[in-house]
């Protein structure tokens, strides 16, 4: 049985071998490769007047990441401006047609892309522009021919192991133009920013990140950004909680990008005042309930062609929305517990997003077929890929012939289960326990605990539609009352449960109690 002291002492072993536990002790710009060479660079743009290009990407790390750029071009009055390209016309990262709007730029800096833009680097080149590479995404073997490329996984690089966004290293590359600069400039003011980015681009919430993101939450409720300001007035929030990031603040970033142009987040997140933010929310909140409508259709319509015999979820539709088929693979993983690849098709290509469950490495799986595939991309837990329409059915039939070379079986929730909650600790101080140590996420998963043999003392439904329940159960002499979203099973009063839950707060008329959240119960 767990208690309050050991699930303390467990929470605390996860960050035992953390190196960097306070923000004085984070490594220095000096420790990214080559970041020196690129602000002097930068700083010879800026005092000779030369145009300037930033590219960014079009999902929340890119959009954030071109902020914190653009914030101190600004200041530093640099001749600028910031492309992000359009995921549907212009495809990803720098590449030719890119370029061939960038007349009389003399130095092109990327963020959050860039590592394998060989063919765009070699027209640099004879346009006789400088480039400088920010990204963080894993370096092929051969790398663009540029002027400087910063990125933590490239070789020689002295930066320790630890995964950080393309946000984290724009943000570096400030740190280094502040020094060559000579300029007093307050690092910790893109912290409000550099939390979205870390908490949505799911890097491991251990060492540094959890520095960053913990000192971060503290920067965006004190931000006076008039579009943090603005998703508080409209959502009658006081303060933002880390679960609004994930939940709230990343998806609307998000969704132009996916829906129409990232372009309208990044001006919505440079808001000069509350009436150009409350303006863009309007247009983003629009585009978020368009893709929440979008991803609902996909979702049920891709559900009509699943086999439940099927080891990998493999799934097609003619012109499919590319912006949320990662959101459904996403779902499908969730509803079914297997890996998932949902591919929008055209008349010359079906282009896929693959999502993962447990410690399956999806990118592997799919690199075994690399042969019948025009491109893949991505790591174990997500990746893209591209095939013709004509190859889809001999593929599916390949990946779940191809599993058995990796382990399916993993138990759900393997990584997160700390053990049985003592019941009767569940109390105020357990909570703020659980609190301490977030935010969870990445290599710091939210803890999930077991109940055995719990009697059920009552059941009622809770929501418009019925779909939740709200079960109240007795444990050693302990009450207590656990809500089950989109229930899958319903337990009579009297039975004896073993449930798998986690605990949340429940904040009812300003009263705190800790309640549980069922995730499963036989």
């Amino acid at each position: 049985m767990l208690g309050k002291k050991e699930v303390r002492e467990l929470l605390e072993k996860r960050f035992s071998k953390d190196i960097h536990t306070k923000i004085s002790e984070i490594p220095l710009p000096c420790h990214l490769k080559d970041t020196y060479k690129a602000a002097m660079r930068i700083k010879t743009a800026i005092n000779e007047n030369e145009r300037i290009a930033v590219v960014g990407d079009y999902d929340v790390d890119g959009v954030v990441s071109s902020v914190i750029m653009a914030d101190f071009l600004e200041l530093m009055g640099a001749d600028f401006f910031v492309k992000i390209p359009n995921r549907f016309t212009d495809g990803y990262g720098l590449n030719a047609s890119i370029l061939d709007e960038f007349d009389g730029v003399d130095l092109i800096v990327t963020v959050d892309n860039g590592i394998s833009a060989v063919d765009a680097a070699k027209i640099c080149k004879e346009k006789k522009i400088d480039l400088i590479i920010t990204d963080h995404h894993m370096p092929p073997p051969v790398l663009p021919d540029a002027y400087a490329i910063i990125n933590p996984k490239q070789k020689e690089c002295p930066f320790p192991n630890i995964e950080i966004c393309g946000a984290e290293v724009a943000w570096y590359l400030v740190g280094a133009l502040k020094d060559v600069c000579k300029i007093e400039y307050d690092m910790s003011l893109a912290l409000d920013l550099l939390v979205i980015a870390i908490i949505a681009d799911m890097m491991e919430l251990r060492d540094m990140n959890r520095v960053l993101v913990r000192m971060g939450i503290k920067k965006l409720n004190l931000s006076k950004r008039p579009c943090f300001r603005a998703i508080k007035e409209f959502n009658a929030k006081d303060k933002f909680e880390f679960d609004d990031i994930s939940f709230l603040i990343a998806p609307l970033i998000n969704c132009t990008g996916r829906m129409d142009d990232a372009s309208l987040s990044y001006k919505f997140l440079r808001s000069k005042n509350i009436k150009e933010a409350n303006y863009y929310l309007e247009t983003i909140v629009k585009l978020n309930t368009s893709r929440k409508e979008e991803e609902k259709n996909l979702y049920e319509n891709s559900l009509l062609e699943i086999s439940g015999d099927d080891e990998i979820i493999v799934t097609w539709g003619d012109d499919w929305h590319e912006g949320v088929i990662g959101i459904v693979a996403s779902r499908l993983c969730k509803q079914y517990r297997k890996p998932a690849i949902v591919f929008s098709v055209d008349k010359d290509r079906a282009k896929g997003s693959a999502r993962s469950v447990g410690k399956f490495d999806i990118l592997r799986l799919i690199a075994s077929q690399k042969d019948m595939l025009l491109s893949f991309g991505g790591h174990k837990g997500a990746a893209g890929l591209t095939i013709e329409p004509s190859n889809l059915e001999a593929f599916k039939k390949a990946i779940n012939a191809s599993c058995f070379l990796q382990d399916l079986n993993t138990p759900a929730y393997a990584d997160e289960l700390l053990g049985e909650l003592d019941v009767g600790e569940l109390d105020l101080e357990m909570l703020e326990i659980l609190e301490f140590f977030e935010p969870y996420g990445q290599k710091n998963p939210k803890p999930v605990f077991c109940i055995q043999n719990a009697l059920v003392r009552n059941v009622r439904y809770i929501g418009k539609d019925q779909i939740h329940i709200k079960i109240s159960f007795e444990k050693d002499g302990a009450m207590v009352e656990g809500l089950f979203f989109n229930y899958d099973y319903m337990p009579c009063i009297g039975d004896s449960v073993n449930l798998i839950v986690s605990v949340i707060k429940n904040n009812f008329r300003g009263v705190v109690t800790p309640e549980l959240l069922i995730k499963e119960i036989s």
